[in-house]
């Protein structure tokens, strides 16, 4: 399995820390943010790593280099003008390939989140080892959490592993799942496209899994939010 890493945002609201600093490469603890992705998908053998940015992105390759420094190989997908996520997949497709993937938003902190689990997330047959019927099996795999007080109205609810559009309790999308490259098939390379009409599509058919994670998580959106885990 391959990953890709979400680091082309401008951090506007990190400003003026993102002046000069492109936002993945902030320091929590003594390490840049992209840096603790980075280790905890080569400790679970997640080793293939495609990196999009835009905003000072020759200092993320200047410090990370072709990631043999962490036991990885990184390809980068340079976009110039940030396409967001759905955008950053669609070019960056013929470095991921066709098969499902994991993708991490650069800015969110989760220390201890254990990779090794997203391998398995999407599975092709039921426990029987019959296929399921392709309209019918799980696109994407989201990794929930608990609403954080600058986002209390959460964005899914979460039905026996089923991701929906509408229903109580909701959760916070972590920025972390896992796709088929298929759902990108309406977004041409070079074309801006958030991912969320699309995962909220899909969640409409029932086509998207999802559990809750209990783990440490952070989004640093903030210099403040930043600052409290430097604390």
């Amino acid at each position: 399995m391959k990953a890709m890493i979400f680091a082309a945002g401008r951090g506007e609201r990190m400003r003026p820390l993102t002046d000069s600093c492109p936002k993945p490469l902030l320091k929590v603890r003594g390490r840049p943010l992209i840096v603790w992705h980075i280790l905890n998908l080569v400790r679970a053998g997640i080793t293939d790593i495609v990196i999009n940015h835009a905003h000072l992105g020759h200092m993320i390759e200047e410090t990370l280099g072709d990631g043999s420094q962490f036991g990885a190989r990184i390809a980068y997908s340079a976009e110039g003008t940030a396409l967001e996520t759905a955008g950053g997949v669609a070019k960056a497709r013929h470095l991921l390939g066709e098969e499902p993937f994991v993708a991490i938003a650069a800015d969110v902190f989760c220390p201890h989140f254990d990779f090794e689990q997203v391998k398995d997330a999407l599975q092709d047959n039921d426990m029987w080892g019959n296929p399921h019927p392709h309209d019918k099996r799980d696109v994407a795999w989201l990794y929930l959490v608990k609403n954080p007080p600058h986002h209390p109205k959460g964005d899914f609810a979460l039905h026996s592993f089923s991701v929906a559009n509408d229903g109580d309790p909701r959760y916070t999308f972590s920025g972390i799942g896992v796709y088929r490259m298929e759902i990108f098939d309406s977004v041409a390379p070079g074309q801006s496209a958030q991912i969320a009409p699309i995962l909220r599509e899909y969640a409409s058919r029932g086509q998207v899994g999802g559990e809750f994670y209990r783990g440490d998580w952070t989004d640093v959106g903030t210099p403040e939010r930043l600052a409290q885990l430097n604390g």
